[in-house]
């Protein structure tokens, strides 16, 4: 994923990605990680971050301590958090590779309400930035590998961006991500991606409430309007841009969305991509153009949101994305993994 000789822009690569024969279907993919598995589990040491501007962020470490090891920071999508499971599952394989984990709970996430008004959306990159600057200076010398979902895939790499060459990782995947949040936002409002729309919906609107009953929010922003929103134009008009010095949603959205940004990234990064992700219409990606020669752009045909199941030797159902990425930041280190360990388990 790194340039090779003077490229002008970054990659648009086929997939090796196959769904498993009876889970094909968009809709499939994407609820099946959570149907089919029980959520893998970690020994883990939960800290927290103190940010510059008083609020806190928690991350939860797991795997084998020493400065030699290294380290994969994960960050979630939205209505997710330390136990989603795609970062709990692509911990345990990393674990076993002798990596550590530092997955990142963005402010607001947690059960615990943070301090301040806002909390984690799009485009707060911030965050991130900082806990990579807070273990650059405890970890002078070790290999950093990031890797997000969704939300979190465009948080990172919003990041990416801004950091340009002076960022601290070695290498990056972002799953799944919301090139153009406008387009997305209208997709969520048609058909079945209704249903989606409602779930996050309602997660943020969770998240809201708890802040309010811990701290009075309605100095700073109409708690009605935030909880009656119908969508999330509705909701980031009431909440998240009049918090995070926005205008509107659609200045929100335009000033976010990851996909103004591959331009300037400066790190090697895989995204990773299904072209029949129900949480978005398939003309939002991005052409080779718009990628940075450090970008590789991997797309699938299926695999719906963070969805990736496929089929292993036995045909049981397992998450491919999950030793996809594994595997490549397992090589990018130096080690190869067993093949066992990146084809033989079930989700």
């Amino acid at each position: 994923m790194s340039p090779s000789g003077p490229a002008a822009h970054g990659r648009i690569i086929a997939s090796a990605f196959r769904p498993h024969p009876l889970l094909r279907n968009a809709h499939v993919q994407t609820i099946a990680p959570a149907l089919l598995r029980p959520l893998p589990t970690l020994d883990r040491r939960v800290e927290r971050i103190e940010l510059p501007d008083g609020d806190f962020v928690d991350v939860a470490w797991s795997g084998p301590s020493g400065p030699d090891r290294p380290i994969a920071i994960l960050l979630h999508g939205l209505g997710g958090g330390l136990d989603s499971g795609y970062m709990l599952g692509l911990g345990r394989l990393l674990t076993k590779q002798g990596w550590r984990i530092c997955a990142l709970q963005q402010r607001g996430a947690g059960p615990e309400p943070n301090r301040l008004p806002r909390a984690y959306n799009h485009g707060l990159s911030s965050d991130l930035r900082h806990v990579w600057s807070v273990l650059r200076q405890r970890e002078s010398n070790a290999f950093l590998a990031c890797v997000g979902w969704s939300l979190g895939g465009n948080v990172l790499l919003k990041a990416l961006a801004e950091e340009g060459s002076a960022a601290p990782i070695s290498l990056a995947c972002a799953v799944s991500v919301p090139f153009n949040l406008s387009t997305c936002e209208l997709h969520l409002r048609n058909g079945f991606a209704r249903v989606y729309q409602h779930r996050l919906l309602s997660a943020c609107k969770d998240m809201v409430r708890r802040k309010h009953e811990q701290a009075s929010l309605a100095e700073h922003v109409n708690v009605d309007a935030i909880l009656a929103a119908k969508n999330f134009s509705e909701f980031d008009d009431a909440f998240t841009a009049p918090l995070n010095e926005y205008l509107d949603s659609q200045d929100y959205y335009a000033r976010a969305a990851c996909g103004g940004y591959l331009s300037d990234i400066r790190t090697p990064t895989l995204i990773l991509h299904a072209l029949d992700d129900p949480f978005m219409a398939p003309g939002i990606v991005p052409s080779e153009t718009a990628l940075s020669p450090y970008v590789d752009l991997e797309l699938a045909e299926r695999g719906g949101h963070v969805g990736f199941i496929a089929a292993n030797a036995a045909g049981l159902p397992y998450c491919w994305s999950e030793h996809h990425i594994s595997r490549m930041l397992v090589q990018a280190f130096g080690k190869i993994a067993p093949d066992d360990e990146i084809e033989g388990a079930p989700a």
